[in-house]
């Protein structure tokens, strides 16, 4: 299958159509709590490293529902109305369902692997990482941080929380070059380029982007990464064994 012609664009599909209306209500609550000064939804429910004191298993399904801002979640929901209708379309409500959650929950793991590789490139004494782990959430929930640079750092890495569906939709993407390779798409709406080019170049973009790891850069370049990956890798176990879903 090499082609997909996108007449199903019209409609939202049940999946999708839900996905975008908890991820909406879940950022109208946030966004209102937090400016009001009620409960830290990000903190609770974003997605944190193990050693945090305010790591929760749950939080690698919850964080996906979380969004930074509007930018964030109005390209993320485009983007899973965009390639989410047509992946459901094609297979199925329950499959598709499974294939996000995964993906997500994939992007969540690679996020923290990379964590704990970017932790062992410093050298923390026992004082300092005791120092992070007793108050260093707090900081980072008042909006503060060490002023010693590498404290600093490693501080946010434990401490800090990752949010949004990106590595999910990053999933959808790399699903839909794989199963549409030729098909076009518009690039800022008027560049046309077939999806497997958009999917390699986008991922090769995200991987120098996570390497270079510039200062101010908060996305979450490996997480996206780790959303393609598991998507690649469960496609491909699914077109050797079937999926029986």
């Amino acid at each position: 299958m090499n082609y997909y012609q996108p007449s199903g664009f019209s409609r939202l599909t049940p999946v999708v159509k839900n996905l975008i209306i908890v991820n909406i209500i879940c950022f109208l609550i946030s966004s209102f709590g937090e400016y009001m000064h009620w409960y830290d939804v990000t903190n609770e429910f974003g997605l944190h490293y193990p050693l945090s004191p305010s790591f929760r298993p749950v939080q690698l399904i919850t964080y996906m529902f979380l969004h930074a801002n509007l930018e964030h979640i109005f390209f993320n929901m485009f983007a899973l109305w965009m390639f989410g209708n047509v992946l459901e379309n094609v297979w199925g409500s329950k499959k598709f369902l499974v294939y996000y959650f995964a993906t997500g929950i994939g992007a969540g793991l690679v996020q923290i692997l990379v964590a704990y590789i970017r932790l062992s490139t410093y050298s923390i004494s026992d004082d300092m990482w005791n120092l992070i782990i007793s108050e260093g959430d707090m900081l980072i929930r008042t909006s503060r941080n060490y002023v010693d640079s590498t404290l600093g750092t490693v501080n946010a890495i434990v401490n800090g929380s990752t949010v949004g569906a990106s590595g999910a939709v990053f999933g959808l993407l790399m699903a839909f070059g794989m199963l549409f390779p030729n098909t076009e798409i518009y690039l800022y709406f008027a560049l046309p380029i077939k999806a497997k080019w958009f999917v390699l170049g986008y991922g090769l973009i995200e991987l120098f982007s996570g390497i270079r790891n510039s200062v101010g850069d908060n996305t979450a370049h490996f997480a996206h990464l780790g959303g393609m990956i598991f998507g690649f890798i469960l496609i491909k176990y699914w077109q050797k064994h079937g999926s029986n879903l």
